[in-house]
């Protein structure tokens, strides 16, 4: 698998896979490892594991690597991101000093608080482009891969809306050939892919494939893509709080959310154009969780705010505050507070893991285009342009599961249970 940005995230998800090979740890967190899926009635008590459910690729047969700015081995860049203890770096090291990042497609312009000396260089954005191809192609070939899938887990670039030249792919490349301000370096790496064959899922709130000259060469290439941005820490929580909230019929007056963080990501953050395009990622779970338009009385006037603030000393140990303002019978207000105190990476590092293994699923199983049942993992799921994204988390995951199960022929889980009362 091929990883565009190998700091913290990265770096964490390979020394996991890793340990957990050597049997030194459990893959905490990851569904594709540990989950269960119930099949048929609830008398059956069949409930196997998903990864013996379905094909899914072993863990042993996994090889990685990537892209950065920066030059250093993934063991380097690991003991950097201080995400894991000294004794989980010990049992990776040899391991982890053995990738070493290819130079990056990057652009200042995208993300301005990073800069690196391991960077492509070409005449076009079109040039850079076919050298990523190259790459993948020769990594491919050194590694005798049989199937690849490629992740974003690189940084947040400027916030970018849709431009006419995203409308098709002939557009786009002209575009690149052109090295047109609409085509950014995530794009690069999401046309290289797909165009090569290679399912490809986007980790950052970047708009690279959520365009339609992506999402077209998807399908001629029969290729699964994914994204956007991964959920991990307050999202999450609000994915799985306001359904609660909207299935009681409770309501809410504003939702007011800070993190303080001091990793890369952080970093990235503070600049404003950047901040813009995860500040649209974050806000708009609620609206869709809630429906304002249906229950106008319950959610028609949230005010719902979002900051995030590097903090360098908290370093990838984010901490996430929510204030909540409720209200119930007789519009009488409560609150409730929230502070999650959580490791960005180390929830990150299984959604790469399970994402890697679902997507490689849905290309071989001639899933191509959008992987709207992938919604689980993301903060701003993609789907089809006529219809609007599903955040609660219970019902993606619902949606998840018995995808899987129709992939099997199975029956479909409805619960609504009324046969045994028959």
């Amino acid at each position: 698998m091929l990883l565009p940005g190998m700091g913290a995230v990265a770096t964490t998800f390979m020394a996991g896979v890793e340990l957990v090979r050597q049997k030194k740890a459990v893959p905490v967190g990851s569904l594709t490892q540990m989950g269960t899926i119930r099949l048929g009635k609830r008398t059956e008590g069949r409930s196997p594991k998903i990864k013996e459910f379905v094909k899914l690729a072993k863990l042993d047969d996994m090889v990685f690597g990537g892209w950065d700015i920066f030059p250093e081995s993934s063991y380097d860049a690991a003991a950097k991101a201080g995400v894991l203890d000294p004794h989980h770096l010990a049992a990776v090291k040899p391991f982890l000093s053995k990738i070493k990042p290819m130079p990056a497609a990057f652009d200042r312009q995208y993300v301005k608080m990073l800069d690196g000396k391991n960077v492509k260089k070409g005449k076009t954005k079109y040039d850079i482009a076919l050298q990523i191809k190259d790459d993948i192609a020769k990594f491919k070939k050194k590694n005798a891969c049989s199937r690849m899938v490629m992740l974003w887990c690189g940084s947040t670039e400027v916030f970018m809306k849709p431009h006419e030249v995203h409308a098709t792919p002939q557009s786009f490349e002209q575009a690149m050939k052109e090295s047109h301000p609409a085509i950014a370096p995530s794009m690069l790496y999401a046309w290289a892919a797909i165009t090569s064959g290679i399912a490809y899922g986007n980790g950052a709130p970047n708009l690279t494939v959520d365009i339609p000259a992506m999402q077209e060469l998807a399908i001629q290439h029969n290729v699964a893509i994914g994204g956007k941005d991964f959920k991990t820490g307050q999202t999450l929580l609000k994915t799985v709080l306001a359904p609660a909230f909207k299935a009681r019929m409770l309501g809410l007056n504003g939702w007011f959310s800070t993190n303080i963080l001091g990793n890369r990501d952080g970093e990235v953050l503070e600049d404003p154009g950047s901040f813009k395009t995860k500040e649209e990622s974050k806000l708009g779970a609620l609206e869709f969780i809630l429906q304002p338009h249906l229950y106008p009385e319950l959610y028609k006037t949230i005010h719902h705010k979002v900051r995030i603030n590097y903090y360098p000393p908290r370093g990838d140990n984010k901490e996430g505050w929510d204030n909540i303002d409720i209200f119930g019978w007789l519009g009488y207000p409560m609150q409730i507070k929230v502070d999650f105190l959580c490791r960005d990476s180390i929830l990150a590092a299984p959604i790469v893991l399970d994402l890697v293994l679902f997507l490689d699923l849905a290309q071989r199983a001639g899933m191509r285009g959008i992987q709207e049942w992938l919604s689980f993992y993301f903060k701003s799921p993609m789907t089809a342009p006529q219809l609007y994204p599903e955040h609660d988390l219970f019902i993606q995951l619902m949606k998840l599961k018995n995808t899987l199960r129709w992939m099997q022929g199975e029956d479909l889980i409805t619960h609504l249970g009324q046969e045994y009362y028959d």
